[in-house]
């Protein structure tokens, strides 16, 4: 218990247990465990959900294929060329 509680329980003129009781009072009963869906049931919603999906166009896919590789290449290309020009010059500069 900190300060604070026991200086607003001194205010209120409360003892710990009465303090216990009001927290117990205050909580929410647990809400109630939903039912499992079966596997069919599961199967049927996604189904059903992958139906409102608007899927790309064979060239929308192309273009965004060759989009992520280039986007790859690159960012590669770039984290190479930075652990060469750091090993390189840590190299040199230990004389090695």
């Amino acid at each position: 218990m900190n300060r604070q509680t026991k200086r607003m329980m001194q205010r209120q003129k409360t003892t710990p247990a009465d303090r216990a009781e009001q927290v117990r009072q205050r909580r929410t009963p647990a809400p109630e465990r939903r039912q499992r869906t079966g596997t069919r049931e599961f199967l049927k919603e996604v189904r059903a959900e992958l139906r409102k999906v608007q899927w790309p166009s064979q060239r929308e896919l192309f273009g965004y294929t060759a989009v992520v590789i280039v986007s790859v290449v690159v960012l590669t290309s770039y984290v190479f060329g930075l652990d060469l020009l750091f090993s390189k010059s840590l190299l040199r500069l230990l004389g090695g």
